[in-house]
């Protein structure tokens, strides 16, 4: 057999590890942990703080052994990842190349995409963090606590990946798009990043549809900014994506405490729909001979 032949099987099967590697994450979003019982009355619980490093380490052993738990459910999903991701690898040459042709708004795509970086990010997660502890809101406090686990948990996940494929780059010459070159475009590290962290986002504020359209919008535009910037592919970018959205559900669904001021638990959000309109009650006082209505509203 030709020893040109030998790459193509090696990319089945790194495709197949992606995917099913990829499957840790995006299950994260419809699974959710089985509460232990607690005893009466419960612990008081430990403080996100505290638990940040061992809920990595737990975070981790999670989505590493996720494909072991695979079913046939999941194919739903899985299979129609595994089609698009395979055409997109087929046809990525071609689009990079067509990209590389009309290089206009380089500049542009640069300037957005440090909006996923990861000094970026972990600026957004702080500011959060800062925030919360500054106003004592606890809402704003457990976005930045765990936008940051997400986004070290999507850095791990992204670097062994790049690692296993060594995807070279669009500009990197004859070597474009292949794999186990020694480059570290698959996956997209900036789709990761800004995906993880504006599920938490998005998660957190799930009872504002603005915080959530701009969210998962500066997301996209970051991603598709590093295929408009030539330093990705599109494969790279979805793949990316998925993993940075997957982590985000999965962090925010197993870590998230709903006992928070600030907003987070039905309670808090229909108070918050309550207040929203005034209320309005008769008041009278019949010695007086005065009768009226009395306007109340809570902001």
């Amino acid at each position: 057999m030709p020893s040109k032949a030998i790459p193509h099987y090696v990319l089945r099967c790194l495709l197949l590890t992606i995917l099913i590697s990829t499957a840790v994450s995006v299950r994260g979003q419809t699974s959710t942990p089985t509460p232990a019982p607690s005893p009466s009355p419960p612990p008081k619980p430990v403080s996100l703080e505290r638990e940040f490093f061992k809920n990595i380490l737990r975070d981790q052993k999670a989505i590493w052994t996720m494909p072991l738990h695979l079913r046939g459910q999941d194919a739903k999903w899985l299979v129609p990842l595994g089609a698009g991701t395979t055409a997109l690898i087929a046809t990525d040459r071609e689009t990079g190349d067509a990209m590389a042709r009309h290089d206009g708004g380089l500049d542009a795509s640069r300037v957005v995409s440090y909006a996923g970086s990861i000094y970026g990010t972990a600026a957004i997660a702080g500011s959060f963090y800062l925030m919360g502890r500054v106003t004592k809101n606890d809402r704003a406090r457990e976005t930045g606590i765990l936008g940051a686990e997400a986004l070290i948990d999507g850095v791990i996940v992204e670097s062994a990946l790049k690692a296993i494929s060594q995807r070279a780059r669009p500009l990197d010459g004859r070597q474009r798009s292949k794999f186990f070159v020694g480059g570290s475009s698959f996956p997209s590290g900036h789709s990761t990043q800004a995906w993880s962290l504006a599920t938490i986002i998005a998660s957190e504020y799930h009872d504002h549809l603005a915080v959530q359209i701009a969210a998962y919008g500066i997301a996209g535009a970051v991603s598709m900014s590093r295929f408009t910037g030539q330093r990705h592919y599109l494969s790279d970018i979805l793949i990316g994506s998925v993993i940075g959205y997957g982590i985000g559900r999965y962090v925010y669904r197993t870590h998230h405490r709903p006992a928070t001021n600030g907003g987070g638990g039905e309670e808090e959000e229909e108070r918050s729909r309550s207040q929203r309109w005034p209320a309005i009650f008769p008041t009278y006082n019949r010695g007086a001979h005065e009768y009226g209505l009395a306007l109340a509203w809570s902001f």
